[in-house]
């Protein structure tokens, strides 16, 4: 029995960790740090630094088109999208809410948050007509959002205080994540949070996590939800690349609660998580600083699949390819 029982786990092991690389290639080569895409039209669409925006075709790697949204010198690490326009902001103040039309890609200005503390690290798309972006709070602590809703942008007001020392990362514009339920934020820096809004009576409810905290650098830096119930978060300490004890974790009600998942056993901080579309959450691409890692069991083990380095956000387009993209490039990997 012992024998056939370590073939069984033998088994399932090599299934979990199946997952492999077919093949890596840079699309596109360019000065720029690209902390956001978005998929739209057969292209993947990027923001970056020095105002730059712009796409690669995935059908024509060759035929690409950039352009500056300003004359100035901004950093962009957003990008979110409806069926009309792309919309960007610029971190540091003044933060400034591009709209890109998708047709002429004429861009404008539609909103500005002139405070001093401005800084929006995530910008979401619920659907066509909802979208929220977070900002780093000012000194009262108090949550700030903003609401793109009938077509316009506004604040939204709450009562909900941040801890001191408590911000989030625009490392990857995925601090944010929603449902049709529900929409979650993830907190990190001296108290990394889940902040859950129902969408329909738009109540706030915050979460403690087990997630590694305390320190400036530490924290959730980005989550995906498969469901209104299964979702994940990933990060660490981006002082401490090779750190990986409480910087993945699960939740299976929501947010409510969390579980940490494989603590000392994954490749390090990490940036960006993606579920694969379709998987339920079984599968999830993650990528880092330093690696590109994959988890086949709704994240609980994780394999290095690539040393890629300089790579902080990704995206799927469809079952074996994932676009990503950081330091100077985009590439896309396919997956056997």
């Amino acid at each position: 029995m012992k024998n056939i029982l370590s073939i069984v786990f033998l088994s399932v092991g090599m299934t979990a960790f199946s997952q492999q690389v077919e093949n890596i290639e840079t699309i596109l080569n360019d000065k720029i740090s690209i902390r956001a895409l978005e998929v739209d039209d057969s292209k993947i669409w990027y923001s970056g630094t020095d105002s730059k925006f712009g796409f690669v075709d995935l059908k024509d790697y060759k035929n690409q088109k950039q352009i500056r949204l300003s004359e100035e010198k901004l950093q962009f690490r957003t990008l979110a999208q409806d069926k009309n326009s792309f919309y960007a902001i610029n971190i540091e103040s003044p933060g400034r809410f591009f709209k890109i039309d998708k047709k002429d890609l004429k861009s404008q200005i539609v909103f500005t948050d002139t405070t001093k503390t401005a800084f929006y690290d995530a910008l979401h798309f619920v659907n066509d007509k909802l979208a929220y972006t977070f900002s780093d709070a000012d000194k009262d602590h108090l949550l700030k959002l903003a609401v793109y809703r009938d077509g316009r942008w506004g604040m939204f007001k709450n009562d909900v205080l941040l801890n001191d020392g408590e911000a989030a990362f625009a490392a990857s514009n995925t601090n944010i994540s929603s449902t049709k339920k529900y929409m979650w934020i993830a907190t990190g820096g001296k108290a990394s949070r889940i902040l859950r809004l129902n969408l329909k009576t738009e109540k706030l409810e915050i979460f403690k996590t087990p997630f590694i905290q305390g320190e400036s650098s530490q924290g959730m830096y980005s989550i995906d939800f498969n469901d209104d119930q299964f979702g994940i978060a990933v990060g660490g300490d981006y002082t401490k690349q090779d750190a990986n004890i409480n910087n993945i974790a699960t939740t299976n009600d929501g947010g409510e609660t969390w579980q940490i998942q494989a603590s000392g056993h994954n490749a390090g901080y990490m940036t960006c998580v993606k579920i694969k579309p379709g998987s339920k959450g079984k599968e999830i691409i993650a990528v880092g600083d330093q690696h590109i890692s994959y988890s086949s069991d709704f994240g609980k083990t994780w394999k290095k699949i690539s040393d890629e380095k300089g790579l902080y956000v990704c995206q799927w387009i469809d079952g074996n390819r994932v676009v990503l993209a950081g330091k100077d490039r985009v590439v896309m990997l396919k997956l056997k």
